[in-house]
């Protein structure tokens, strides 16, 4: 039997007119036929024949009207390069993440087929060398799966006392972590939107970041006023060192300003909190944080030692960047003076002459052990030994 004796496959719409529904079943109907083969379309709506006409010329098939009493009109399937997904493209696969996707994907999921003339959208952040890491699918899950909330983790009702100066000094420490974390929240924010989509991971990965930083600011918060009905101190000095943080413009910089020497040495304080902390509740709220500060050094380190590898101009402009912070802090005071002298206060734990003398000796070595700690992720980015000691020593005074 030749093609043009064989009968088409037909539908039967009855009295569903096409834009009501009826063009759905008229899709379903089309996924059986091949390109270039009939579907003879029947309904008793009036108008059925003249929307088919318009849906037709859209989608790229034919449409022949039809003759007798309810009989539509016969439709005769197009190839799939015709009509309104022609020039179609595929953003990837599920798992194909591309070096450089175009702008116009736009919002699409990945692995989505993108209509042609799709706008175009302006990502800064669109270049895979510049925000990939290999663990990002395992920093997310980590992260997804490691949300606590504050009501149901840390024991708020624990009934305990401190000595006022001791309770003074859990205040003035858990100010300046405030304002820390406040800054930690703002540096990803303020780059959040300009990241392409395609790199869902990192979108995913900072959203979460930005949301564990606003519990840190919640719980601080909350630690701070639980005895007391005003926060501490907040110095010319700490605010102009994370100013800094927040002007940095290029991604990159700022990410390795704020993770790589800012959060890992303000997780060596959240741990030496932990150590020192006068009640289980701060000893607990250290704890929490600590945690999730570990994983946004951890992608920091994994997104930044990928970019360096692939790109050699980018250890000159993070040497540059910590020698360029450090020179717009060279007049201030580094460390608000109240901080320091909490921390010996709830290191020495009494005001005993030799237990003062031992906190401050802990809080030396705490600095000293933030130092240590910001050479070794220097080292991993590729700088010598001899460097990472020079970069480490011009890192901030105020820690962040």
């Amino acid at each position: 039997m030749t093609e043009e004796a064989r009968q088409p496959a037909s539908l039967d719409l009855g009295e569903l007119r096409f834009d009501e529904g009826g063009h759905l079943l008229v899709k379903r109907a089309l996924r059986e036929v091949n390109p270039g083969e009939r579907l003879l379309v029947t309904g008793s709506s009036t108008e059925l024949a003249l929307h088919l006409t318009a849906w037709c010329r859209e989608q790229g098939h034919g449409f022949e009207r039809g003759v007798g009493r309810g009989v539509a009109g016969v439709l005769v399937r197009g190839s799939a390069e015709l009509g309104r997904w022609r020039g179609a493209e595929r953003s990837g696969g599920r798992a194909e993440v591309v070096d450089e996707p175009p702008a116009h994907w736009g919002l699409a999921a990945r692995g989505a087929s993108v209509e042609a003339g799709a706008p175009a959208f302006e990502f800064r952040l669109s270049r895979k060398d510049e925000l990939w890491a290999d663990s990002l699918e395992q920093l997310y899950r980590q992260a997804a799966a490691a949300q606590w909330d504050p009501d149901a983790v840390l024991p708020w009702d624990l009934e305990f006392e401190l000595p006022e100066e001791v309770e003074d000094a859990v205040v003035q420490v858990m100010t300046y972590l405030i304002e820390n974390e406040n800054a930690a929240l703002t540096v990803p924010a303020r780059f959040l939107g300009q990241v392409h989509p395609h790199f869902k991971e990192v979108v995913q990965l900072l959203a979460i970041q930005v949301a564990d930083e606003a519990r840190h600011v919640e719980v601080f918060t909350r630690r701070a006023l639980l005895k007391r009905d005003q926060l501490g101190l907040s110095t010319v000095g700490g605010q102009a060192s994370l100013k800094t943080l927040l002007d940095e413009p290029d991604f990159a910089l700022a990410m390795f300003l704020l993770s790589v020497m800012g959060e890992g040495s303000f997780l060596s304080l959240l741990w030496f909190l932990r150590d020192h902390a006068p009640d289980a509740l701060t000893r607990e709220v250290a704890r929490m944080t600590a945690q999730d500060e570990a994983r946004h050094v951890a992608f920091g380190l994994a997104h930044l030692e990928r970019h360096a590898a692939l790109d050699p101009t980018l250890q000159p402009r993070l040497r540059a960047a910590i020698e360029r912070r450090s020179d717009s802090l060279q007049h201030t005071s580094g460390l608000n003076e109240e901080v320091f002298d909490a921390l010996v206060l709830l290191a020495a734990g009494s005001w005993e002459p030799e237990a003062l003398r031992a906190g401050h000796a802990k809080v030396r070595q705490l600095k000293a052990d933030m130092d240590r700690d910001r050479q070794k992720r220097l080292a991993r980015l590729g700088f010598t030994a001899d460097d990472a000691a020079a970069l480490s020593a011009l890192h901030t005074r105020n820690f962040m």
